[in-house]
């Protein structure tokens, strides 16, 4: 696939997104969901070694293609691995799955009811960097815990500025402003947060798309406004915690929103699992969120 043809499939491919991204902090919590308990390392090396094990068994797996998985979200470490033999980005390109990299390095404390990406310095390079491994977009996430529209607005802005640096190389940029489902004031933050980023879009430059990566929100298609938006590329949703069952029918309820899930993906992968019991159960997954994204079920108005 060249850059065009993983623009169109991003575009109307059917499918969804894996997000293969857990990095730092959360890896041991993603190795404790596969069965691997922090007794297995020692180093941070091994433990990086451990994860990459996991997600080249996902990459390499037979129920893993470029038919129900149409794009991969990965970690730096695993972007600069290997996977048969092939540089990660390159064997996900020949699996038909459209590769891009998680470039945030994590979050600063919260203010005004958010918390912003943590600055980026050596971001020029890793974009210059993940282009020539053939990685098509990144992926930038922050986090609204209330309904802050000052906080909701230094989010928006930081994000879409983010994004324009990574356009400036070439690149799609995944904009991520993740509402915590846990919030008490959730479904005013959506509301505010759709009219931020439609204010962000119609800023943009003419002939400038971004993708965006959202909270499913409390009320079903509210923003459908973002996904008909001439400036957006595709919207896609992150499972935000929810169990895949219950993240897949409020997915389904959401038109024209396809799946980013992790969590939601991996919970019922486990090392000790034969290849073909984890077959199965990655296909299992797969096909879920494959349905969620694709066949919708309407919501009385």
């Amino acid at each position: 696939m060249n850059t065009t043809e993983m623009t169109a499939k991003m575009a109307s491919g059917n499918g969804f997104i894996a997000a293969l991204d857990q990095s730092g902090g959360s890896t041991p919590k993603a190795l404790a969901g596969y069965g691997v308990t922090e007794d297995a390392w020692t180093t941070e090396e091994e433990m990086f070694g451990l994860i990459h094990g996991m997600r080249a068994r996902i990459i390499s797996s037979d129920v893993f293609h470029g038919e129900k998985v149409i794009g991969a979200i990965l970690f730096e470490r695993t972007m600069d691995g290997m996977v048969d033999g092939k540089s990660v980005p390159q064997a996900l390109i020949e699996k038909g799955v459209v590769p891009f990299i998680k470039i945030d390095k994590g979050l600063e404390d919260e203010a005004n009811g958010v918390q912003l990406m943590k600055p980026m310095p050596t971001l020029d390079e890793l974009l210059t960097r993940s282009k020539a491994l053939g990685v098509f977009g990144t992926k930038e996430r922050s986090v609204i815990n209330s309904a802050n529209r000052e906080g909701i607005a230094a989010v928006v802005k930081q994000q879409f500025e983010v994004g324009m640096q990574v356009l400036g190389h070439g690149m799609m940029p995944i904009i991520e402003p993740e509402v915590n489902i846990k919030s008490a004031t959730r479904a005013e933050c959506d509301t505010i947060l759709l009219d931020e980023i439609l204010k962000a879009l119609d800023a943009l430059p003419e002939g400038v798309q971004v993708m965006l990566k959202l909270s499913l929100p409390v009320a079903p298609c509210t923003f459908d406004p973002l996904v008909s938006h001439p400036k957006v590329l595709r919207v896609v949703a992150l499972s935000g915690g929810y169990k895949r069952p219950e993240a897949c029918v409020e997915l389904a309820k959401n038109t024209g929103i396809i799946a980013s899930f992790s969590r939601a993906l991996l919970e019922d992968l486990r090392h000790q699992m034969t290849d073909a019991e984890f077959d199965a159960a990655l296909g299992a997954a797969i096909d879920d969120i494959y349905a969620g994204s694709t066949n919708k079920i309407a919501v009385p108005a």
